[in-house]
């Protein structure tokens, strides 16, 4: 299972143009509301209802965790103890860990990228504590998947499903999208 958290304030794109290139590739996904409700308000004002809330995550099935970007969304995935606590965890147990945007700064101030190869947002480099920064558009690093932003969503969701041996149903899901 894919876990994707939503927090007020996500970047719209990241979050659910991933969504979708990961079901049409054939991964189960669910997303996660951090708030109370399952109501999520992106960062340009579009209301979504998560599947789930953080008490309803299941942490034997999770395969991969995707933190999407967005501010202030990106501050409150980190701010919320529920997904730092998970995100550590999780990476410590060598699942897949996709940040794109803002949103690397999570695994970043946790240490979890340390040593590693990872790109973000410009201007959230310094939040990206001991990684070797780079560039580049994306960045795959042992299970770190690491993106610059919304124009990168594409090939974020599709590395994320590479990752998780699903790379030829992502393939034709994309195909099929004419990208």
């Amino acid at each position: 299972m894919v876990y994707v958290f939503l927090a007020d304030g996500f970047e719209e794109i990241e979050a659910l143009a991933t969504v979708d290139i990961l079901r049409r590739s054939e991964i189960e996904v669910k997303t996660v509301s951090i708030n109370d409700t399952l109501e999520v308000c992106g960062t340009h004002g579009i209301k979504v209802i998560a599947d789930i809330k953080t008490e309803d995550v299941n942490e034997f099935d999770l395969e991969a965790i995707v933190l999407p970007g967005g501010m202030p969304g990106a501050d409150n995935l980190e701010n919320c103890k529920f997904v730092t606590d998970l995100v550590t965890k999780a990476a410590g147990e060598g699942k897949i860990i996709a940040a794109i945007c803002a949103a690397p700064k999570i695994p970043g101030v946790l240490g979890l990228l340390s040593g590693l190869k990872a790109t973000c947002y410009p201007g959230f480099e310094g939040r990206l504590f001991s990684a070797k920064i780079t560039h580049k558009r994306l960045v795959r690093d042992k299970n770190f998947i690491t993106a610059k932003g919304a124009g990168v969503t594409e090939e974020f969701a599709a590395e994320i499903a590479s990752a998780l041996k699903k790379g030829p149903a992502a393939n034709r899901a994309i195909k099929g999208m004419f990208y």
